[in-house]
Formats: structure tokens, C-alpha cells, sequence
């Protein structure tokens, strides 16, 4: 490979004559430039330059090798032979976070999920806080996610001997410590430095499934080898590439390294509109060349995904992906009980009701509101038996997890609390964050009267209002802070 001067390569800064320097190596984008994903303003950004620190905030280096051709690699770039490279001047924004992180709260302070998001709020950069936390449009649909859980009601019984509670259950066969399991989130890396890797030694040490994303910041490999046990269950999530070779290749290799169940994501044929992270993209102006320019900006750091999705994925493909995997296959994203139904009759193992976290289409209902609809179709159609009913979104307390349960769930996912929890303060963060909604469930259980998962009923709940949208709630002060503009301060007990 032909070593090539840095000289030459700042000469190739144009978009019709665009080089890059990635990991040592010289990378021609020009063609590749307009098919970018996350659009061309940050590849030109780089155009000339060693892009590798902004590109491995976000990504892992084996996407290099999956979505570029190996003739775009033209050579190695020459070593910088100067006494050491210059630190990056340090921002307004980066002095900010730091000093929002010298002001965190001991990680004994954290008492509940909302605490873990008031920090994140602080701590994480612009850009990360703007995509992990945004949702479509007005965000309705994302904080129905979890207001929907305050219109249902327990019903305790009591008299029961609950001096052992058995929270252990069974999900695609293997066990896990309680009915929950951390979703798949992308660009961990933006709330951490270990990223997924740090999800998956919690998930381990605290006995749950890990959900790997497609659009993860560390390779599969690395997130497999993270785990801590060598039979720890992983998931992975899949947003089915157009390119169909691309997609099998990914469920080949997931099904090697021993992932136990496909997830496949169904609800994103376009890109919800997500404004908080689409602002992202105002902060910083971008090259000369662009200016005047109409730019890309739908997505904001989302637009990672947009440009690799099949908009033609449709029920005739799941044949396809069962003649390419013996995986249980898993439909992520159902909304209606007419798709449950389908998903039952197309041999799925599985489906998760789910909005996507309400950032893909408001005023889509809550997951919690669909799911008994969707079982009484189950049982009305006898396919009760035929497939796991999961759910995500919303659930913030032990609680929404029994309700959930009460309801037909199998067990829930959670995405966005993890990424909190993880961005300030690691894997232990993380499993302070399970334990916390292990406590609380075991303490619901105890006072509603259910020894065992098997034990939570649904005439444990009411939801005689779950549809009733417009009913008055009690103010729920700490989910409602965490939407709110805070003033950073040092202590969690003042927020």
C-alpha cells in the first residue's frame, strides 16, 4: 500500500475531490460523499484531514469495512514525525460539561430513573443530549409512553405469605433475574466511552438480556466479548439494510458469535421528524461550500440510520430471513393488534409493542394502551400461545412493570434510562439503575399479594380509564422536571 504525504492529502478538500484519513489510512469519499447517511456536511468537515477522533465518537471501526468498497482505499497516510499534535481548544460547550460533572450528585443519591435523566440532562453534550433525548414532533407520543402507566390502577391483595418473592422468569427461553431487558439504543458511545460494552458487563453482573444494536458504536464482536459470563443471552436488533447481501451478512454473523434472538425493527420505513435533534445541526456553520446550500438537516445525528433502511421490508420477508437463520425471529415495533395477528400467523417467536420511544410518528398510542387490545386478538384468534408479547417505552418505575405484566407482557425493555445512567456514572450506573427497578418491582409485588411473575394477574390492575386521554392526572414533578430547563446544580436533592 502506497504511503502518501499529508501534503497531498490537504490538497484533495473539495467535494468533487474528497480524500480522508481514517485509522492510518487515505479513504477517496467523492463518490461516497452524497450517499453519507448523516449527510455531507461532516464528511467535508474532514475533507483532507484525520477525521478518526469525530468518527470513532460515534462509530466502530468494522462499519468502514462493511459499507465502503475496498477500492476507496488508496494508501496509508504518511506519520506525523512532529514533536506531538496540538490539543483541540477546548469549547464553551466542553467546559460546560465539565463542570457540570464535577457537581454530580454521589451515585448514592440516585433514587429513582428520573434522577439518572436529570443528571444526563446536565452532563452530556448538546448533540448527544439532543438525540438520545428527542422525540417526533411535538413529542407527545413520548411522554404518553409513560403517562399512559398513571392511568392504570392497582388492586391490592392482601393476607398473602409473600416472605419469598421469585421475580425470575423466562424470556426466548433463557432465564433472566426479573421480566426486563435493556433495548437496543444506538451511538452508545455519545453517553460513554465503553458504549454498549458497558451495557453489556451490567447486563451480566445484574442478570439480564442486552438487546445489540445494528447502529452500535462498537462492533458485535466487541459487545459479545464484553459479556461477562460466556453463556450471558444478547439480543440483536436489526434495521434491514436495502442492500439484502448487507442484512444477511449481519444476521450470519450475529447468529455466530451466539445471539440468541433477531429483533427486527418494522417501524421505520422514513425517519421520524425529531426537532430537539434536528436543532443539532444549527449550532456549528458548515464549510464554505455548503453555504447557501440546502442541506440535509431531517435527522439531526439520526440521519445514521436513514439512508440504509429497506422501504420495502414487508410481511412476505419474513420467509426470507427464516431461510437465512435458525435465530427466533422477533417483529420490533407493532402498534396495531391486526399486525400482532399477522406477525402470529407468519411464524414470528415474538413482537414488541412499541413506538420507538415515540420518535417516529406523534400521537402514536402507548405501547401499555395497546397491549390488551392486542392480547384479547391473541386469545380471540388463539394465537396466545403462539408468540412472546413484549413492550418498551415509558416504564420508569418497578410498577410499570407489574402493570405490564398484569397485562399479557413478557417482560419489558428499556432504552433510554440505561444511556442516562451510563452517561454519568459507567457500568455502575447502569446497575444501580436495574436494581433499582428490582427493588421496586419486588416491593409491588409484595404489597399487591404475587409471590411469583406467574402470580401477577390482570385483575390486579384497572384500566378503566387506560383510553380516557384526557383524563386529569396527578402531576408526576419528577418525570416533569426531566422536560423541563434546569439550572445545573450540585446536589439531586435541590432539583
Amino acid at each position: 500500500m502506497a504511503t502518501i504525504s499529508l501534503q497531498e492529502i490537504a490538497q484533495h478538500d473539495k467535494k468533487d475531490d474528497l480524500w480522508v484519513i481514517l485509522y492510518g489510512k487515505v479513504y477517496d469519499l467523492t463518490q461516497f460523499l452524497p450517499e453519507h447517511p448523516g449527510g455531507q456536511k461532516i464528511i467535508l468537515k474532514f475533507a483532507g484531514k484525520d477525521a478518526t477522533k469525530a468518527f470513532e465518537r460515534q462509530h466502530p471501526p468494522s462499519i468502514i469495512d462493511q459499507y465502503l468498497s475496498p477500492d476507496v482505499c488508496i494508501g496509508q497516510a504518511e506519520v506525523n514525525n512532529e514533536e506531538e499534535e496540538l490539543q483541540e481548544e477546548e469549547t464553551e460547550e466542553d467546559k460546560r460539561v465539565k463542570l457540570a460533572r464535577e457537581k454530580m450528585p454521589r451515585l448514592e443519591e440516585m433514587y429513582n430513573t428520573f434522577d439518572f435523566e436529570s443528571v444526563a440532562k446536565n452532563i452530556l453534550k448538546a448533540d448527544a443530549w439532543g438525540y438520545f433525548n428527542s422525540g417526533a414532533n411535538d413529542e407527545i407520543s413520548m411522554r404518553e409512553n409513560h403517562n399512559a402507566f398513571h392511568r392504570i390502577w392497582l388492586r391490592p391483595r392482601v393476607m398473602v405469605d409473600v416472605a419469598n418473592i421469585d421475580m425470575t422468569t423466562k424470556m426466548l427461553g433463557d432465564k433472566t433475574s426479573f421480566p426486563l431487558y435493556i433495548s437496543a439504543t444506538a451511538l452508545n458511545k455519545m453517553a460513554h466511552p465503553d458504549g454498549e460494552k458497558t451495557l453489556a458487563v451490567a447486563a451480566g453482573n445484574q442478570g439480564v438480556i442486552q438487546m445489540i444494536p445494528t447502529l452500535a458504536s462498537y462492533s458485535i464482536d466487541d459487545i459479545v466479548g464484553a459479556r461477562i459470563h460466556p453463556d450471558q443471552p444478547q439480543w440483536f436488533q436489526l434495521y434491514v439494510h436495502k442492500d439484502r447481501s448487507i442484512a444477511k451478512r449481519m444476521v450470519e454473523h450475529a447468529e455466530s458469535k451466539g445471539i440468541k434472538g433477531l429483533f427486527i425493527t418494522v417501524d421505520t420505513a422514513t425517519l421520524g421528524r425529531r426537532e430537539k435533534d434536528m436543532r443539532q445541526k444549527y449550532v456549528h456553520e458548515g464549510p464554505a461550500e455548503l453555504q447557501g446550500e440546502e442541506l440535509n438537516r431531517e435527522g439531526g445525528v439520526a440521519t445514521a440510520s436513514s439512508g440504509i433502511i429497506d422501504m420495502t421490508l414487508n410481511w412476505k420477508d419474513i420467509a426470507w430471513f427464516k431461510s437465512i437463520t435458525k435465530l427466533p425471529i422477533v417483529l420490533k415495533g407493532i402498534q396495531t393488534w391486526e399486525d400482532a395477528v399477522l406477525a402470529a400467523r407468519y411464524g414470528c417467536a415474538g413482537i414488541v409493542i412499541s413506538n420507538h420511544g415515540g420518535r417516529q410518528l406523534d400521537f402514536a398510542p402507548s405501547p401499555i394502551e395497546i397491549l390488551p387490545e392486542v392480547m384479547d386478538a391473541l386469545k380471540r384468534e388463539g394465537l396466545e400461545n403462539s408468540l412472546e408479547v413484549y413492550i418498551d417505552g415509558g416504564i420508569r418505575r418497578g410498577s410499570d412493570i407489574f402493570k405490564a405484566i398484569a397485562l399479557g407482557a413478557k417482560g419489558v425493555g428499556i432504552g433510554r434510562p440505561t444511556l442516562y445512567a451510563m452517561a454519568g456514572y459507567g457500568f455502575k450506573g447502569v446497575e444501580k439503575l436495574l436494581q433499582l427497578y428490582q427493588d421496586e418491582l419486588e416491593m409491588c409485588m409484595r404489597l399487591m399479594g404475587a409471590r411469583t411473575i406467574a402470580d401477577i394477574k390482570p385483575e390486579m390492575v384497572d384500566t378503566r380509564n387506560l383510553k380516557d386521554h384526557f383524563v386529569a392526572n396527578p402531576t408526576d414533578y419528577l418525570a416533569k422536571n426531566a422536560y423541563e430547563k434546569m439550572v445545573p446544580r450540585g446536589n439531586i436533592s435541590k432539583l
